[in-house]
């Protein structure tokens, strides 16, 4: 890694390097949870917010970790990603700003526990967050969804509506086996809904280099995966784990510390996939 990089000092805009107004929809999804999916759909936004991309964080996921982990109170929201699916709000009148400049939050509520069983029921219910974001007048460069730790209705609506999904994965062979079930996931739901949906990207996450189980499942998901995965691999860090209980990113929180900065050298390899795939 390069040296320590201070997150709050943008260093170019989106209008400066080109971004596209119609921004990149990302699914941060596993169904296993402990994985850091949330944190990291936190923390990478938060990134990508610091070097001028805008972007909204969805906050998909009952349980609402995203929301609380920005600051952001969740049951003081009157309308969020619940509001959006079932009832048809807006995009724009659910948005919440944080307090990290460029970044956005759509916050989760209590009755989205309830979505799965009240989707089953409306028509088109697959379809329900992309028609969402067809209509969102707003401008972002990137939304980041996070996803509840299940391959639900939520879950699905997300896929859909994404052009790709970024997938969390803890350095441990039992998530090994989740992830070939998301795999297979995304292909049927590429196959029924999004043709263009695919795996963006595989970030290693609680990884410890003193731990072999670590090392041997880093080396088999790269050898199976190959370039799918990132270089840059998030460590176990007591500051990443201590952030969420300030309602803060741990780029705010102690951006000097080696989660922070792994997150940081994360977002420079998503902008430079995603970046260079529509150049």
């Amino acid at each position: 890694m390069t040296d320590n990089v201070n997150p709050l000092e943008p260093n170019e805009t989106a209008e400066e390097t080109g971004a596209k107004r119609r921004g990149r929809i990302l699914a941060v999804a596993n169904q296993k949870g402990g994985v850091g999916k949330t944190t990291t759909a936190i923390n990478l936004s938060t990134a990508l917010a610091a070097v001028g991309r805008r972007v909204i964080l969805f906050d998909l996921d009952p349980q609402g970790n995203a929301s609380t982990g920005v600051g952001v109170d969740r049951n003081a929201a009157e309308i969020g990603s619940y509001e959006v699916l079932i009832d048809g709000a807006s995009i724009k009148e659910a948005i919440v700003e944080t307090e990290v400049p460029n970044l956005s939050l759509v916050p989760a509520s209590i009755d989205l526990s309830g979505a799965e069983l009240e989707l089953v029921d409306i028509e088109r219910r697959e379809f329900r967050l992309k028609r969402a974001f067809e209509e969102f007048a707003g401008e972002y460069d990137y939304v980041l969804i996070d996803c509840p730790p299940a391959l639900g209705l939520l879950t699905l609506n997300a896929l859909v509506a994404s052009d790709g999904v970024l997938v969390p994965l803890q350095c441990e062979y039992l998530a090994l086996e989740g992830l070939s079930q998301l795999v297979r996931t995304v292909e049927r739901v590429r196959d029924a809904f999004n043709p263009d949906l695919g795996i963006q990207g595989i970030v290693l996450t609680m990884y410890d280099a003193r731990n072999n189980l670590s090392n041997l499942v880093a080396d088999d998901v790269r050898s199976y995966f190959g370039d799918v995965v990132y270089s840059t691999h998030i460590p176990r860090n007591v500051r990443v784990s201590e952030a969420p209980s300030h309602g803060k990113p741990v780029l705010l929180y102690d951006f000097q510390c080696s989660g922070a900065q792994a997150y940081i050298h994360l977002a420079g390899e998503v902008l430079r996939r995603e970046e260079g795939a529509l150049s």
